[in-house]
């Protein structure tokens, strides 16, 4: 049974998602400090949050059982990523839940702070009637300048064209393609800022962004434009705003968001021509209950290993097609785990090789699938997807996409050449059928045995009576044979036997087996 800590609000939908659940439990206890969430985390698989709580990684490591921390909203800035990352934890979001909310709140903040809607408000809510006072702009025939031109930027967009805008986007991770699909023209952030006569704000949070509107970057705007921001508040230096403001650099401001929230001392706070928000970009009815209902669902699918869509540190895209790509993870698994096994040193390098349809697409879930199975048996750390990449390069170990490693010819196989230190080790699966694991070679033998289980490994010369000698040894121990598997070089030199038992033979029968005269190599691994 799944137990799940929900430490803030989370709508009722969400909620009742949970309730019908038959393998899972939750409890919502919001509100806490930090403290009290590390004393109940360990007893939780996974952790919802809101933006209220932080995970940052002292949190983290409290949550010994943790596998899933699933963020009912888009921004995960106040989850350490990195940190979960390292400790195998799936870090989740919900991006297209509150994507059109955000937009439209983009586009109410655009349209009242050209309108004075706020102020006016006011003014006639106060007894008076001053319509010169608040003479505003329009949105046609404006350009609008759009940064970051992800799923919420490109919905602004198709809005801001509706009302007869131009429409310029800022985004070095989208190509140009994209932009003429969405009747946008790419510029960079240099010609945005100068043409722009409105400037919406929709990227993510990062090093290179924050504080990304400043003195500097307001000084290449036009005079008079208007800014908005429904991203987050640690886009923009607020001082350097609010002089722009004051000085009328910028005409208005309409902000949701704010650097800290509540934005207590914030200088953008009161000033006439600023139209301020509580943060409510997801704060519609619709949005409040897909939030909810979409991360409960995405969370128990983690939790289940069905699917990982959305998962923002998964080392390859996850999403309606991961069932198609399980089997090859496993297979891939499977490979990297009977390597780590038959190495006779510490694993420094591992090539990689795919064969079969939309190989881009399976190299990296394959990667990760090798990786967590070279590292669970060879590291002290619980290995997984998640954590598996970093692991393997914090431990050493080098991996790379190549080609041709092996002559032989399957659709769908995965070949996978490893490196220790005085030697090197090729191994390559099939997938039968789409799902049915076999390994088809070792170095240069060929075979075809069913990775699983508890397997003898034996190389031998290739001389009579050494089967029966090997039979007659399991048997006085009592232990069957499942499927009896061999490659060999050429007739009378040398074997590779794959032994697939139904029952662990204990260290007697492996003695037993060394001093055959015709075995050079045995060992027992478990699948």
């Amino acid at each position: 049974m799944y137990k799940i800590l929900i430490s803030d609000k989370l709508g009722a939908a969400g909620l009742e998602r949970l309730d019908q659940a038959k393998d899972a439990t939750y409890d919502l206890k919001t509100g806490m400090s930090k403290e009290e969430l590390m004393a109940v985390l360990p007893g939780y698989d996974a952790l919802i949050v809101r933006s209220e709580t932080k995970a940052d990684a002292e949190v983290l490591a409290a949550g010994t059982n943790l596998k899933v921390v699933g963020r009912a909203g888009m921004g995960v800035d106040n989850i350490d990523v990195r940190a979960a990352t390292m400790r195998g934890i799936i870090v989740m979001n919900t991006p297209q839940a509150n994507s059109i909310a955000t937009a439209e709140q983009a586009m109410a903040l655009m349209l009242a702070a050209s309108r004075y809607t706020a102020q006016s408000h006011a003014s006639l809510a106060a007894g008076e009637w001053n319509r010169a006072k608040f003479t505003g702009v329009q949105l046609y025939r404006k350009t609008l300048g759009i940064v970051g031109f992800g799923r919420i930027g490109r919905h602004v967009a198709k809005r801001a064209q509706a009302f007869g805008m131009e429409v310029l986007a800022y985004d070095p991770y989208v190509s140009e393609e994209v932009g003429r699909d969405h009747g946008v023209t790419l510029v960079d952030l240099d010609d945005l800022l100068a043409q722009s006569d409105y400037i919406s704000l929709h990227t993510a949070l990062m090093p290179e962004t924050e504080s990304m509107i400043n003195a500097d970057t307001i000084a290449q705007m036009k005079g008079g434009v208007i800014l908005v921001n429904a991203a987050r508040g640690k886009l923009i230096d607020e001082n350097a705003l609010a002089e722009a403001l004051k000085s009328g650099k910028v005409r208005a401001a309409g902000l949701d968001v704010f650097r800290k929230e509540p934005p207590e001392g914030s200088p953008l706070i009161g000033l006439p021509n600023v139209v301020h928000t509580p943060h409510l970009g997801a704060s519609s009815v619709e949005a409040q209950r897909d939030v909810a209902t979409q991360i409960v669902d995405q969370l128990l699918d983690a939790l289940r290993g069905k699917d990982f869509r959305n998962a923002v540190n998964m080392p390859f895209p996850a999403g309606p097609g991961f069932e198609a790509l399980r089997p090859y993870m496993s297979l891939a698994e499977t490979l990297g785990l009977l390597q780590c096994h038959l190495a006779e040193g510490a694993i420094r390098r591992v090539e990689i090789e795919v064969r079969g349809e939309d190989v881009d697409t399976l190299i990296k879930p394959v990667a990760a699938g090798l990786l967590k199975g070279i590292l669970q048996k060879s590291i002290s750390e619980e290995v997984n997807y998640i954590n598996a990449p970093v692991l393997a390069e914090e431990n050493g170990i080098t991996t790379s996409q190549t080609k041709g490693i092996t002559p032989i010819d399957y659709p769908n196989m995965i070949s996978c050449k490893v490196q220790w230190d005085g030697g090197e080790r090729l191994l390559a699966g099939v997938l039968f059928g789409g799902s049915e694991p076999r390994l088809v070679q070792v170095d240069e033998y060929t075979l075809e045995a069913k990775p699983f289980g508890e397997v003898l490994v034996l190389r031998n010369k290739d001389v009579p009576g050494v089967i029966g000698q090997v039979g007659t040894i399991l048997a006085a121990y009592e232990v069957n044979i499942g499927e009896w598997r061999m490659g060999r070089d050429k007739p009378g030199g040398e074997a590779l036997s794959f032994i697939n038992l139904d029952s662990r033979p204990p260290t007697a029968v492996l003695d037993a087996l060394a001093v055959i005269p015709a075995i050079t190599h045995v060992r027992l691994v478990s699948l």
